[in-house]
C-alpha cells in the first residue's frame, strides 16, 4: 500500500501541529473540531515529551505539521513515529490546499501561511485575509479568484517593545494591554500607548491599501494569535478573531488528505 492509500485509510482523530518560532501547538482534530490545544516553547526540551504523552492511547495514525523551524522536523518526526504515528505530512506549497497559489516562488511561502489562507478562505471566502500576530505579524491574501496572492510581513508587537529595552539603557520591559491613556504619565504608559495604539495605526493603513490593491468592496480579515484579540479590539477593519486558525486550517487540509483519492 503507498503512503497516499495509507493516509486516505487512517482513522480518526488525527493530529494538526503548529511549530512556531515561539511557541509550538497541537491538538488532535475531527471532522468538525479542534481538541484541547497544548502549547510549550519550540525551544524547550520538555516538548518531545509532553507531544508524546499527549498522543498515548489515541490510536493517530496521520500528522499534519507546519513548521517554521527546519531544524525541528526530523526531531519531530521521529517522535511522532516512535509514538505510532506512521504518515507525517509536513505542509508545503505542493500540498492539496483547497485553494490556488499565484506567487513567483511557492516553496518561499511559510507553512503557517498557507494554512492560515486555506482556513480563511473556507471560513470567510475570497477575497479575504488573515493577519497573524506572531514573533512576526504576517498578512496573507487570498485573491478573488480563490488563489493565495502572497501578503505582508511586520515586526512583531513583542519584537518591537522587546527591541526597545534591549537597545535601551533606560526603557524597561512592558507588559502589553490596553492604555489608559494617549498621554502616558510615565515611562511604561507611554511605551504602552506608542506600542498598542502606534501598532492598531499599522495595522489599519495596510488594511486600507489593501483593500484598494484588491478591488475589493468588501473584505473579510480574520487575525489569529497572540496579541489578536487586543489590538483587534479598536480596528475596524478587523472583522473575527479566531485564536486556533492555523490549526483549523490544518484539520481543514488533513481532511482533504484523508478524502483524497
Amino acid at each position: 500500500m503507498d503512503q497516499k492509500s495509507e493516509i486516505r485509510n487512517q482513522k480518526l482523530p488525527f493530529l494538526v501541529v503548529d511549530v512556531g518560532n515561539s511557541l509550538t501547538k497541537w491538538a488532535l482534530a475531527t471532522r468538525r473540531a479542534i481538541g484541547r490545544v497544548h502549547e510549550l516553547p519550540s525551544i524547550s526540551r520538555a516538548l518531545r515529551g509532553r507531544l508524546g504523552k499527549s498522543l498515548k492511547r489515541s490510536g493517530v495514525g496521520l500528522a499534519v505539521v507546519a513548521s517554521v523551524v527546519p531544524s525541528l522536523n526530523a526531531v519531530l518526526r521521529q517522535t511522532l513515529r516512535q509514538r505510532g504515528v506512521r504518515n507525517v505530512h509536513f505542509l508545503s506549497a505542493k500540498t492539496d490546499l483547497g485553494i490556488g497559489i499565484r506567487y513567483p516562488r511557492p516553496r518561499t511561502i511559510g507553512a503557517d501561511r498557507l494554512a492560515n489562507a486555506a482556513a480563511a478562505f473556507h471560513f470567510f471566502g475570497a477575497p479575504s485575509v488573515a493577519i497573524d500576530f506572531g514573533t512576526a505579524v504576517t498578512f496573507d491574501i487570498v485573491s478573488k479568484k480563490g488563489e493565495y496572492a502572497g501578503g505582508v510581513i511586520c515586526p512583531g508587537l513583542r519584537s518591537m517593545t522587546d527591541y526597545l529595552h534591549e537597545q535601551t539603557a533606560l526603557l524597561p520591559r512592558v507588559s502589553l494591554k490596553e492604555p489608559r491613556r494617549m498621554i502616558g504619565k510615565n515611562t511604561v504608559e507611554a511605551m504602552r500607548t506608542g506600542a498598542v495604539v502606534g501598532f492598531r495605526g499599522l495595522i489599519s493603513e495596510i488594511l486600507r491599501d489593501l483593500k484598494k490593491e484588491l478591488h475589493a468592496g468588501r473584505l473579510p480579515v480574520v487575525a489569529t494569535g497572540g496579541y489578536s484579540r487586543l489590538i483587534a479590539r479598536k480596528v475596524a477593519g478587523i472583522t473575527a478573531v479566531r485564536p486556533k486558525l492555523t490549526l483549523e486550517g490544518l484539520r481543514l487540509i488533513g481532511l482533504r488528505l484523508l478524502a483524497k483519492k
